[in-house]
Formats: C-alpha cells, structure tokens, sequence
C-alpha cells in the first residue's frame, strides 16, 4: 500500500487516472483493428471480380477451392469485425481473426517487410481483448454484468 504522504497521494491519483482509461483503451484497441479488417472486406465485396482473380492468382490458399476461401475471407472479414467492434463474442472474434491474419500472411507469399509488419502488430492488438476480453464497454460486459449477475 502506498503510504499517505504526498508523493503516495500523486500516485495513488495517477494511477486512478491509467485505471480509468483502461475501458476506452480496451475500446479503441478493438475498433482500430476491426476497422482494418472492416475496410478489407469492403474493398472485396466491392471488386468482387478482382478478389476472385487474386484469390486464384495470387493467393496461395492450401487446401480450399479458391472461390470457397474468397467467400469466406469476405464473409470473416464482414462479420467478425462488427462482433470485435460492438465487443459481442468478442475473445471468438479476437482469436478468429487473429488465425485469418495468419492465415493471409502465410498465403500471400509476396507480401513485403511493412506488410508483414501491419500484420504482426494487427495480430499483437488482437491479443488484448483474446486475452485481457473486451472491457467494460461491450456487449458482452453487458450480458454478464446484467443478465447473468456476474
């Protein structure tokens, strides 16, 4: 415990400070990164013709017919940045797109150094809310706080 002087009283109020942003860091680090992989499905749902081709051409996409994967990459890419963003099922949407972001790094091959390096910091602020969950200010805070009692 820190001792009631007047440097123990500045701590205890900065640390009040950092404790009381840590909801809207928790928001922010989830609507940053939902908004990245927001855009990319926009951007191919919008030239689906060009994500067909790149998906055929350009990715290298092991196991799964290329249309498939492109469906479902747009699919991901719509659905699991809402849910990270409202904070909805949000450790679920933080570890699915934490494997997507993998999953693009690996299958596309002439991805260059500041490429790779977007992807590993999208993957590290993925890992705030798997680990630490979404914060207060979600959904999910909501129902368990509200609905469940807990």
């Amino acid at each position: 415990m820190i001792k009631e002087t007047a440097l123990g009283k500045s701590i205890s109020k900065c640390l009040c400070l950092l404790e009381c942003g840590t909801p809207i860091a928790d928001l922010l680090i989830r609507l940053w990164v939902a908004n990245v992989f927001w855009k990319s499905g926009l951007t191919k749902i919008a030239n689906i013709d060009t994500t067909m081709y790149l998906f055929q051409y350009e990715y290298a996409v092991p196991i799964i017919p290329f249309e498939l994967a492109a469906y479902m990459a747009i699919a991901a890419e719509l659905t699991l940045p809402l849910m990270l963003a409202f904070g909805l099922g949000a450790r679920f949407a933080a570890g699915a797109l934490f494997v997507f972001n993998i999953v693009a790094v690996i299958s596309y091959p002439t991805l260059n150094a500041a490429g790779i390096v977007q992807h590993q910091v999208w993957g590290i602020m993925l890992l705030v809310p798997f680990f630490r969950g979404p914060g207060v200010i979600s959904i999910d805070h909501f129902i368990r706080k509200r609905l469940l009692g807990g």
